[in-house]
């Protein structure tokens, strides 16, 4: 069997899931990601733990990318953070909220919440908080995990609600239960996992109907040009200059 086509084709399912299913959800999104632009004001991402935070990352000081992205980076977290550690703090009740409140969002600011699980403590955490504040939510995550774990499991929050629960506008990923999704024969464990491919892809189309439609619009988007190509640490100047005040991690 040639288990890296199986790979390939199962990754080709799931994008053209998301091509052929979420494309209005994902037009949604970038209205509101291009009336954030229009306002002035920045676009949030936050990732509820573990490799999620690598989609957080993706949109952030990225050749191409938008440059009002302001990433609530927790590097507890994340996979730099020693990894039983950020396991135990993604499930940990309360962090997610304390996360949020140090960003001090305000009514109507736009919060990218990426986590394919969408159910751990420190994601419906930020999202209710989140709420709270009357903070408009695009979430990516996958319908499959939220509805197939059981209410009572363990890595749930408490309230056993599930990221879609607190979405204005809710990006289904698709991702599977267990994200691994080649199984090589005589082996018990599956293996290649799929879910930051297919949000690094939803995470780029945002960007581009963002900045689609802005265009419409007769907006400039704001968008960083690679560091490394020729000229574009003098491109990039007028947004450092304009962002780096308002954004801290730049």
């Amino acid at each position: 069997m040639d288990y890296a086509k199986s790979y390939y084709d199962a990754i080709i399912e799931n994008l053209e899931k998301v091509n052929s299913k979420q494309t209005e959800n994902i037009e949604k999104a970038a209205l509101l990601m291009a009336d954030a632009i229009e306002s002035d004001k920045l676009i949030n991402v936050y990732a509820g733990g573990g490799h999620t935070t690598l989609c957080m990352g993706e949109t952030f000081f990225r050749a191409g990318g938008l440059a009002n992205i302001n990433p609530i980076m927790e590097t507890g977290l994340s996979v730099f953070n020693q990894a039983l550690k950020y396991l135990e703090l993604e499930r940990t009740v309360n962090y997610g909220s304390a996360i949020l409140k140090y960003y001090d969002l305000k009514k109507d600011d736009v919060l990218i919440i990426f986590h394919n699980i969408g159910i751990n403590p420190a994601t419906i955490d930020a999202a209710e908080e989140a709420k709270k504040r009357g903070v408009k939510i695009i979430a990516v995550a996958s319908s499959e995990w939220q509805e197939k774990m059981p209410k009572d499991h363990f890595i749930r929050h408490p309230n056993g609600k599930n990221l879609f629960d607190y979405a204005d506008v809710k990006i289904n990923d698709y991702n599977p239960v267990g994200d691994a999704v080649v199984k090589v024969e005589g082996f018990d464990t599956p293996i290649a996992p799929i879910s930051n491919i297919v949000d690094f892809y939803i995470a780029h189309l945002l960007e581009i109907k963002t900045v689609e439609e802005c265009v419409k619009r007769g907006i400039t988007p704001p968008c960083w040009s690679s560091a490394n190509a020729l000229g574009g640490d003098e491109k990039n100047k007028k947004y450092l200059d304009k962002y780096r005040s308002r954004i801290k991690m730049l």
